[in-house]
């Protein structure tokens, strides 16, 4: 791991999605986790003031990123719930089938190498009647803003960790055998126009 990965650029992923507008979404989706919850990409620990602890029995974090788990240090230990980290990537999960609740996605998938493969893991965790809770951004719906989207992906992605700025969720999540129960869409307010199309909802 190069020093820019462990110390820089874990700081610039918490302020990029620690944004007054991203934690309006976090607030929209992370509290109706309950049961045993798996949430992809813990990162920093950002979701974990949002979960009702009345509602989880338990949290598995999956972050790969150990400057992420360690940003994250202080916020885990204050969670008033038992809280298991897994340092492996979204390809990975090492948990049984059929064994989660719920599973949280926030500005993760945008991030992950194979994307498809990782929904597949987690439609493997998630039992029967479980939910993915998501919010993700993605493809803009106008085409200009897609094409902006595509020209500045790849610079993008070497400075932001990977994140992909043009990635169609929910045929993603459709393609990775999950299906969309409810999902809303809009541009974030205070946001660039090719980072901020965004789709919340869940999906079973």
């Amino acid at each position: 791991m190069s020093v820019y990965e462990r110390y820089v650029l874990p700081h610039v992923i918490n302020m990029a999605c620690g944004t007054k507008p991203i934690l309006k979404q976090r607030e929209k989706v992370v509290p109706h986790a309950e049961g045993h919850i798996l949430e992809i990409g813990m990162g920093s620990g950002i979701n974990i003031p949002y979960y009702d602890a009345q509602k989880v029995k338990k949290v598995w974090g999956l972050e790969p990123s150990e400057g992420m788990r360690l940003k994250a240090r202080k916020r885990v230990a204050a969670a008033p719930f038992e809280l298991t980290w897994l340092g492996l990537s979204g390809e990975e999960i090492p948990l049984d089938t059929d064994s989660v609740d719920s599973i949280v996605l926030t500005y993760t998938l945008c991030t992950i190498p194979d994307a498809q493969k990782a929904l597949q893991q987690m439609r493997r965790v998630l039992k029967p009647g479980g939910k993915l809770l998501f919010s993700e951004h993605g493809k803009a719906p106008d085409e200009a803003v897609h094409r902006w989207q595509n020209r500045v992906n790849s610079a993008w992605g070497r400075i932001a960790g990977g994140c992909h700025l043009n990635r169609d969720i929910p045929e993603l999540l459709r393609a990775g055998g999950f299906t969309i129960k409810q999902m809303d869409s809009m541009y974030m307010p205070s946001t660039p126009k090719i980072a901020g199309f965004t789709y919340w909802g869940y999906a079973g």
